[in-house]
């Protein structure tokens, strides 16, 4: 059964459909998955914690703070999950989610969460069709989150449309399709080499040269091969990304030479290697021992090149299928079919800081992926998603 051992965190907020999550509740547990339930202060007015709790067989949470005086971590409960389901969700906790108002439990737990998200809105008709709503599924949909639509029918206040959450069978069929898809070990037994994150090469002891890549689609890309069962080993430079998954073994480097070097040591056994870390083209010739003093109006430093690790991993490629990297600003296309062909990669990911939401520090991500026969177009995507279509992509390749 594809939700047994799940560990499933439902949030509930103060609407009046959550009664109806009592249901949904009993569903997950008699499929033997955990379930565990926190609440907003405002869905206490509507349903007990006894009851979920009953249910659930765990205690059920609404404050940061139990009666002993112990803490209820926000991010234990964030970490602990497979899934988190908002459900109900009402207009206020949607709007606090995409905007990061956070003052309650529910809100703190999602901030922390590294799980998927399924959002299940509740609300009054008007409310459901205002455009601030809307605006805010769209926004939670863009942060990669599932969004179990509103039902039509009879409200609360009378009125018929649509507003009402959707059934507790529908929620709980949309999160059994997940894991239904997610448990499908695709990459089972291959070991799946990544670098991501920037490289820092030192000026002196307090100042480097670097780029502004957050590391975050190296990690998106770690997580979904490791739900395919990969192996996966991360090389990741420096970065405050942090992944919690007994499949990822993550190895932390500062410089280009530090990253080649532990690309080497792991390349030889790689089935897969995806290079998305944006290594720094150049260092400096001298590094200081002493911090550089601000003496004069100018300071010349002299770079020299470094090791180019992709073209290195093209040149040593003898099983491994090589997945590249390029962002550009300018003859985006002709400058990645190029680096493809120099670089003796099977296949290279082109993303342009031309496309608002591409690129360093964001979330999204918009792609172009190219091989020596090929090209395919993606949409503005979640990173999460975005790893999702470059994992599918070469699966496609290797099946050839």
């Amino acid at each position: 059964m594809s939700l047994s051992g799940k560990k499933i965190l439902i949030a509930v907020s103060g609407g009046i459909a959550a009664y109806k999550i009592h249901f949904l509740i009993r569903d997950f547990v008699k499929k033997n998955a955990e379930v565990q339930v926190i609440m907003t202060p405002d869905a206490e007015n509507f349903v007990t914690k006894l009851s979920l709790a009953t249910l659930s067989k765990k205690p059920v949470y609404s404050d940061f703070y139990g009666d002993n005086g112990t803490w209820n971590s926000h991010v234990e409960l964030g970490l602990w999950a497979d899934v988190m389901v908002v459900a109900p969700c009402t207009a206020n906790t949607l709007a606090k989610m995409v905007y990061g108002m956070c003052d309650n439990l529910v809100i703190a737990t999602y901030m922390s969460a590294k799980c998927p998200v399924f959002i299940a809105p509740a609300m009054d008709l008007d409310m459901y069709a205002h455009p601030s709503t809307q605006k805010n599924i769209e926004l939670a949909e863009s942060f990669g989150h599932t969004i179990i639509p509103a039902e039509n029918g009879e409200l609360a206040s009378g009125l018929v449309g649509q507003g009402r959450m959707a059934e507790p069978e529908t929620i709980a069929n949309a999160v059994e399709k997940f894991f239904n898809k997610n448990d499908r070990k695709t990459l089972q037994d291959k070991v799946v080499l990544i670098t991501a994150g920037p490289t820092y090469e030192s000026i002196d002891p307090v100042r480097f040269i670097g780029n502004h890549s957050s590391g975050k689609m190296g990690f998106s890309l770690a997580e979904e091969a490791s739900k395919r069962g990969a192996k996966v080993i991360l090389i990741l430079g420096p970065s405050v990304q942090n992944i919690h998954d007994p499949n990822v073994t993550v190895h932390r480097v500062v410089s280009a030479k530090e990253m080649l070097a532990k690309v080497f040591e792991f390349y030889e056994h790689a089935d897969i290697a995806i290079a998305s870390a944006a290594v720094a083209d150049y260092a400096p010739k001298e590094v200081a021992t002493e911090k550089i003093k601000k003496n004069d109006e100018n300071l010349t430093i002299e770079l020299v090149k470094n090791p180019d690790i992709l073209k290195t991993m093209g040149e040593q490629k003898e099983h491994q299928f090589l997945v590249g990297f390029a962002l550009e600003t300018q003859n985006e296309e002709e400058n990645a079919i190029g680096k493809l062909h120099r670089k003796n990669l099977d296949m290279i990911i082109l993303n342009s800081l031309r496309d608002e939401g591409a690129g360093f520090k964001n979330d999204t991500n918009k792609i172009k992926i190219f091989t020596k026969t090929e090209k395919k177009e993606f949409n503005l995507k979640s990173k999460a998603e975005v790893a999702t279509d470059i994992l599918n992509f070469v699966e496609d390749q290797l099946l050839k």
